[in-house]
């Protein structure tokens, strides 16, 4: 396609680096010259003509035609995230799991198989064991943190490994290096859901991940105001297999603008979400009342040295934790702690500027089975906290009164 049949791109430095690009990667500005870039709340697109019309329907031209699939805020969000990503295109879906979602539908049919870490987030367990179990596709959930069992369960007819790196809540971390020369040996791909660290902190392409996988609800949006999705990878992947589902399917974003304008302050608010995390995380360490405390940053984290290599140094903004107690009884304690909060907001949604908490086995996990969730490591007493930007000493002072609740 010449390029008078493309839709522009705005003009930057080739070496432009990632924060420059989340404020200015996008569209061209209008003939007004807006600085903030438009929101265009239209369904439709006027064509010139007939076979103009008939030109953009057919792929033959690129213009916006039907917002279903092209609206010029979403490109602009696709390409921005695309960009930082450092992949070469991106498509907006209408949330994280409509992503996986579309990224199933457009690669897998009736007799593939997918491998898939069992400690990923509750509803993508149920998506491919449940959802797409009933159309023929196996999937096999295998230890996020052990390759070999990725490898020894590659099958003849595997098609996709999916990762998602931290995992929601215990942020285990995967090796994406070595899962991409096991899918690419096996001829199949790899997909990592980035959700957790975003392109600031960790970029998978760059590690030869094949695609990339966002819930723009969490960090890309950053203050709870929007559902959105995102897939980004090769424009043979995105153009080829995933647009024409698109097209037919319809999971579209709608809020493409809220999350373009969060992806502006991304990289500031990672990393002082992740430095107050890493504080509370040490913090939480200390008390009687928690046996145990996950994130990335502390060196007790069993994938600790591979974290800091793959994250930019930064372990992120989630911290998760198992409070005394066991069975019912842990239960219990964790929901003392959760109700005694006065500043955290009792809520299943992370990626917020305000932190957030919740009791996975109960919320986020509690679609799954009893034995789901104990191979996941998700148990009774188990506390996720997503640090937003309040201070950091509200926050512990937060937790404090619930934990002394607990006998140690």
């Amino acid at each position: 396609m010449s390029d008078d049949k493309k839709i522009p791109r705005v003009q930057l430095p080739p070496d432009a680096r990632l924060d420059t690009l989340a404020v200015r990667e996008g569209l061209p500005a209008s003939p007004w010259g807006e600085n903030s870039e438009a929101l265009f709340l239209s369904s439709s697109f006027v064509q010139p003509d007939a076979a103009t019309a008939a030109a953009r329907f057919a792929n033959e031209e690129e213009a916006f035609v039907y917002t279903r699939f092209t609206n010029p805020t979403v490109t602009m969000m696709e390409r921005r995230l695309a960009a930082m990503e450092g992949t070469e295109a991106c498509i907006g879906t209408s949330s994280g799991m409509a992503a996986i979602l579309l990224l199933c539908m457009g690669l897998l049919k009736v007799g593939d198989h997918v491998i898939c870490s069992r400690s990923v987030f509750g509803s993508t367990i149920k998506l491919l064991q449940g959802e797409f179990g009933k159309f023929g596709v196996h999937t096999s959930f295998v230890s996020q943190t052990d390759v070999s069992e990725w490898r020894d369960a590659i099958q003849p007819n595997t098609r996709l490994l999916f990762a998602e790196t931290p995992t929601n809540p215990l942020t285990e971390v995967c090796d994406i290096k070595a899962l991409a020369e096991i899918a690419h040996a096996a001829g199949a791909l790899l997909a990592v859901d980035n959700c957790f660290c975003s392109p600031s902190l960790q970029k998978p392409a760059e590690l030869g991940a094949d695609v990339i996988i966002h819930s723009g609800t969490k960090y890309l949006d950053g203050q709870g105001r929007v559902i959105a999705g995102a897939i980004c990878g090769p424009e043979h992947i995105i153009n080829d297999k995933l647009v024409p589902v698109m097209r037919s399917a319809g999971m579209s974003l709608s809020n493409a603008w809220v999350v373009l304008k969060g992806m502006e302050t991304l990289s500031i608010r990672m990393r002082e979400q992740s430095r107050r995390a890493l504080e509370l995380a040490q913090w939480l360490e200390q008390q009687p009342q928690v046996q145990r405390v996950y994130h990335p940053s502390l060196r007790s984290h069993p994938q600790h040295e591979l974290a800091m290599a793959q994250q930019n140094g930064q372990g992120g903004a989630v911290v998760s934790f198992i409070v005394q107690g066991d069975g019912l009884a842990a239960r219990a304690n964790a929901f003392a702690v959760i109700d005694a909060t006065q500043i955290c907001s009792i809520t299943a949604n992370l990626g917020d500027t305000k932190t957030t908490i919740t009791h996975p086995s109960s919320t986020t996990h509690g679609r799954l089975t009893e034995e789901q969730r104990l191979a996941a490591g998700i148990a009774q007493g188990l506390i996720r906290v997503a640090v937003g930007l309040e201070d950091i000493e509200d926050i512990k002072a937060d937790l404090a009164r619930g934990l002394q609740k607990i006998s140690a």
